[in-house]
């Protein structure tokens, strides 16, 4: 019998039935959307800065920043540095590998002294280079008849042209790769822990001494070199062991080059320091307090944690994030309690239009509560059907997202950790939190749908209904069956 005129009225009352259920499906489809755009961008926040610090690291540890104009790339040629050749042209060549200029390094000593630290599970130094390579050749030195015919004072030799003198004429490039030497004793901890071996083998312990590098994929397919080759790193021959790949599809590896930290230290000439150590709290309600403990160890080090970074992070992710949690947050709340007002006006107002209906019911024996049933009943279902279609609406749009699969852009500017590998010619740097540096990478956007979701979205369209149908039933409620038959006689 409840249902039976439960249907009926229903069936009765389509366009009141239609416009709340669909204010309720719009409501309902866009926070489903928003929902899954969040944690879409929250999954590729997390996938930039997994690569920054490592899967497991908690907190990174690094050097202060350096006074301006200290460091630097310095090249200089004396007379053995080139090779010249019969029609006088002097090619010359020559590679550097250094630390960052602008971020002071750190005794590697201090990994042992994080690591006893209350709190501390794990601590894992690396040392943060560039190898730059500079190659151009100089044409041979015009001769004093030369000058003379030209109508120039005679200048000849080696301040015209050859190693020492002027570069006037000559043609020359500079090529560069980030370099990442690090420790062989824990690799849970740190970049290592976010890359996995694609071919040839990882860095083992013992490597130590050994100069041997993992190339990152992108970079060794960008610079055709595979597994058994040998490259050039600070002037000394590296054979290519093992390449690596970012364990996210949607961000890079740490660094172009990884190296044992013992050779990458000694090819720099910097022995014994490091420029950045990574930490691992034993549990995620100890961070801070250890990284307080860290800090007051090594006042002058900058000690950031995870959401320090996220702050950083910059570019059409940030964008992203921003909008989606003001935004699109604030929208979808204001959508949802407007289709929520909308039902409970259209609710009272159907009950208003049927005051003869309700009191016809109370005169034959209606009891309120049954009345208010039969009134939240209708809502209900109202907002039942505006929920399973704001359900097949809302997961049409983010199909539709992952479809499409726009791709955004993630940097962590001024505070960035590792520069990403892929990138020839240097781009970025690898490093810890703190360093100057911008580090990019694209990132495809998704929109995961979790069950969770879906059953909120419908909990929502639930509330909404009983919302509505409180109201309206507690406006039956008061309707007294003598005064309502008298109302419309």
């Amino acid at each position: 019998m409840y249902l039976t005129y439960l249907r009926r009225e229903l069936a009765g009352r389509k366009k009141q039935t239609t416009i709340v259920a669909a204010g309720l499906a719009i409501a309902i489809a866009l926070v489903i959307v928003v929902t899954s755009l969040a944690a879409g961008v929250r999954d590729a926040q997390a996938a930039t800065l997994e690569t920054v610090y490592g899967v497991g690291t908690d907190l990174t540890v690094t050097g202060a920043q350096a006074e301006p104009g200290q460091g630097g790339q310095r090249f200089d040629f004396d007379e053995e540095s080139g090779a010249t050749d019969d029609d006088g042209t002097t090619s010359l060549q020559q590679s550097r590998l250094t630390p960052e200029v602008m971020r002071e390094t750190l005794d590697a000593s201090t990994v042992s002294d994080i690591a006893q630290i209350d709190g501390v599970a794990a601590a894992v130094g690396a040392l943060s280079l560039t190898n730059v390579t500079f190659e151009g050749e100089l044409p041979a030195a015009p001769t004093a008849q030369e000058d003379a015919a030209a109508g120039e004072p005679g200048t000849g030799g080696a301040a015209q042209g050859g190693p020492g003198g002027g570069f006037g004429g000559g043609a020359f490039g500079l090529d560069s790769f980030t370099v990442l030497g690090v420790s062989l004793e824990a690799t849970e901890v740190g970049p290592l822990s976010a890359v996995e071996i694609t071919e040839g083998r990882a860095l083992e312990s013992g490597d130590t001494g050994a100069q041997v590098a993992v190339l990152d994929a992108t970079y060794a397919t960008t610079s055709e070199i595979a597994v058994g080759d040998v490259i050039e790193v600070g002037g000394a021959d590296v054979a290519v062991v093992g390449i690596a790949a970012s364990l996210s599809a949607d961000a890079d590896t740490a660094a172009n080059v990884y190296l044992p930290l013992d050779v990458a230290q000694a090819i720099a000439g910097v022995e014994d320091v490091i420029s950045t150590i990574y930490v691992q709290a034993a549990s995620a309600d100890q961070i801070a307090a250890v990284q307080q403990a860290i800090e007051a160890e090594l006042p002058d080090a900058t000690v950031s944690s995870q959401a320090d970074l996220a702050e950083s992070v910059s570019g059409s992710l940030s964008s992203a994030t921003s909008l989606i949690t003001n935004m699109g947050t604030w929208l979808s709340v204001i959508v949802l309690t407007v289709a929520v007002l909308l039902a409970v006006l259209f609710t009272i107002s159907g009950v208003s239009r049927r005051t003869r209906e309700f009191g016809t019911l109370k005169a034959i024996g209606w009891s309120n509560r049954r009345v208010i049933g039969q009134v939240t009943g209708e809502a209900t279902v109202q907002g039942l059907i505006g929920g399973a279609a704001g359900l097949l609406l809302g997961l049409a749009a983010v199909a539709a997202v992952n479809l499409v699969g726009p791709t955004i852009t993630a940097s962590t500017d001024a505070a960035s950790g590792p520069g990403g590998a892929g990138a020839p010619g240097g781009q970025g740097g690898p490093g810890g939190f703190g360093q100057v540096a911008s580090t990019a990478s694209e990132v495809v956007l998704s929109a995961p749908v979790t069950p969770i979701i879906l059953i909120a979205a419908v909990a929502l369209a639930v509330a909404a209904g009983l919302v509505a149908g409180a109201f309206g039933g507690w406006r039956a409620a008061r309707l007294s069956p003598a005064e309502a038959l008298r109302s419309v006689a």
